[in-house]
């Protein structure tokens, strides 16, 4: 993958204010939500809230694989990322992620025992532009700058 195309997938990532997130259900079938793009550690980490007992939380607690989507629809763009998700809950992960106006969900803040971080790391992706798809290994952008 040439230095420009990765550029281009790393500001993808940087401008998307939502990434869709799959999972696996407990009937084995893919299901797909929308979820605010909070923060990523690179192309490799990328964080998202939820409450702990939410049916996104259980899936991946019994199912850790995942695949993570950012798209520019007006380029027609698309970042695809697969990995694994795990469901964090100590104070360190939520602080990262807590946000104003959060207390509408999670009413007693960051100690809210509903309050979950989702912290997916990607081991491969598919970068589409321009009627090509670029298939990649994460090592690939270690040379990015996050």
């Amino acid at each position: 993958m040439t230095n420009e195309l990765k550029k281009e997938a790393y500001e993808l990532v940087q401008n998307a204010k939502i990434a869709y997130v799959s999972s696996v259900n407990s009937d084995g079938f893919p299901t797909i939500k929308a979820m605010l793009a909070l923060h990523h550690d690179g192309m490799t980490t990328h964080y998202f809230s939820t409450h702990l007992t939410s049916r996104r939380a259980a899936q991946f607690k019994q199912n850790p694989k995942a695949s993570i989507y950012f798209c520019d629809d007006v380029e027609f763009k698309g970042l695809m990322l697969t990995g694994t998700v795990e469901v964090c809950t100590d104070r360190y992960h939520k602080e990262l992620l807590w946000r104003e106006g959060f207390e509408m969900y999670y009413p007693k803040g960051v100690e809210d025992d509903n309050y979950c971080v989702l912290k997916f790391t990607a081991e491969y992706g598919n970068y589409y532009h321009k009627l090509v798809n670029h298939s990649f290994g994460m090592e690939e952008f270690n040379d990015v700058e996050a």
